[in-house]
């Protein structure tokens, strides 16, 4: 019960940013070549979905 568990983190914590970065890279190349198409836009907003960029915090005071 707890080994799958440490696997289900292992999988979250290791996979799914590589795949992240794997798509931005992707989408990143594609557009580097062939200009700005729809398979480059939706990796990009794969990528960003599965792990979106730093956000500026906005300060209230």
């Amino acid at each position: 019960m707890i080994q799958k568990r440490i696997a289900q983190w292992a999988l979250m914590a290791v996979a799914v940013p590589l795949a992240a970065a794997g798509a931005r890279r992707l989408s990143h190349s594609l557009e580097a070549r062939r200009g700005p198409t729809g398979v480059s836009r939706l990796l990009a907003k794969g990528a960003d979905l599965l792990r979106p960029q730093k956000v500026k915090r906005r300060r209230f005071w």
